[in-house]
């Protein structure tokens, strides 16, 4: 029935003191516009300058993606930081690569 990419994602800033969640269905572009909005004090992610992927996952179902960001944002930071460790362990910065496009 659904064709597409959905994504989950937890971006940080430079420091890895604040996490942010979103979806999104283009992760290549969300990022771009992520880093493009740093210091617009209008948004979060902006805000703290959350632009570092460290983590995402993928669905190809719109609601499944949807109710997995809501379950993300009303966990505690520890139990985020622990997920994100589970398949990122140094919370390294991700390097995103879709239809040719890189995201450092």
């Amino acid at each position: 029935m659904f064709n597409s990419n959905y994504f989950v994602y937890i971006t940080t800033n430079f420091n890895r003191t604040v996490l942010d969640i979103g979806i999104t269905n283009d992760l290549a572009t969300r990022l771009q516009q992520h880093f493009q909005n740093s210091d617009d004090k209008k948004t979060f992610a902006g805000r703290y300058y959350c632009y570092k992927l460290i983590y995402f996952e993928r669905f190809t179902n719109p609601v499944h993606a949807i109710e997995r960001e809501k379950q993300l944002k009303g966990w505690s930071r520890s139990k985020k930081e622990a997920l994100i460790r589970s398949k990122n362990p140094e919370l390294k910065f991700l390097n995103y690569i879709a239809e040719e496009k890189v995201i450092n």
